[in-house]
C-alpha cells in the first residue's frame, strides 16, 4: 500500500466517524491573526500549542524560512486576502534555531536535481532566462536576520494598511520557548 491509500483509507474512517466535528470553525480568524510560519516539522503541532492557537484562531501560511522572497509573490499576496479579506490584524513571523534554511548550500541543492534527473541544460537555460537559481534556492547566514527581512518585507509593503501589526518571533523547535525578534507594538 502506497501513501497515498493510507490516507484515503484513514480519511473514509475520519468521516464516517465525523472526527471532524471538533474543528469545526469559522473561516475568519478568530483571533484576527495571521502567522508566517516555517514548514519545520517540529513546528506542525508545537507552534500552535505553544502559542495557545486552536483550530480557527488564526490563518497560517508555511515555508521554507518563514521568509518572504518576493514583494508579489504568494506568502504576501496570501498575507494580504488574511488582512484585508478576513480581518486580520496582527502578522506573526516565526523562525526557529536551528532552521534547515540557516546556512543552506544551493549548489548542493542543485547537485540533488540533477542526481534526480534535472538536466543541467534545464538550470543552465532558467539561469540565462533572468531567473538566478543560485540564489533564488540559497538559505540564509542569521535566522534573525531573516525575521526581520521578513517582518520589514511585511510592515513595508505598498499595500500593507498602517493599523496592522507586524511582529517577528523565534521559536525553539525543541521546548516551543519564543524570543521576540520584533515587537509591532513599538513602531
Amino acid at each position: 500500500m502506497n501513501r497515498l491509500e493510507d490516507i484515503l483509507i484513514y480519511n473514509k474512517k475520519f468521516v464516517e466517524d465525523k472526527q471532524y466535528e471538533e474543528y469545526s470553525t469559522r473561516k475568519n480568524p478568530m483571533k484576527k491573526l495571521v502567522i508566517l510560519s516555517c514548514m519545520d516539522t517540529r513546528l506542525t503541532e508545537l507552534l500552535p500549542k505553544a502559542m495557545n492557537i486552536k483550530n480557527g484562531d488564526a490563518k497560517i501560511i508555511k515555508n521554507a524560512g518563514a521568509t518572504i522572497m518576493h514583494p508579489f509573490g504568494s506568502i504576501v499576496r496570501s498575507i494580504l486576502v488574511a488582512i484585508y479579506e478576513f480581518n486580520a490584524e496582527d502578522v506573526i513571523v516565526v523562525g526557529h534555531h536551528g532552521c534547515g534554511m540557516s546556512n543552506l548550500d544551493s549548489n548542493s541543492i542543485i547537485k540533488k536535481m540533477t542526481d534526480r534527473g534535472i538536466e543541467e541544460k534545464t538550470i543552465s537555460i532558467l539561469n540565462n532566462s533572468g531567473i538566478d537559481i543560485d540564489s533564488w534556492l540559497q538559505g540564509f547566514e542569521s535566522v534573525e536576520k531573516a525575521i526581520i527581512e521578513s517582518v520589514n518585507a511585511i510592515k513595508d509593503h505598498p499595500l500593507t494598511p498602517e493599523d496592522v501589526n507586524v511582529h517577528g518571533l523565534i521559536m525553539d523547535p525543541d521546548t516551543g520557548a519564543i524570543e521576540v525578534v520584533v515587537n509591532g507594538y513599538r513602531k
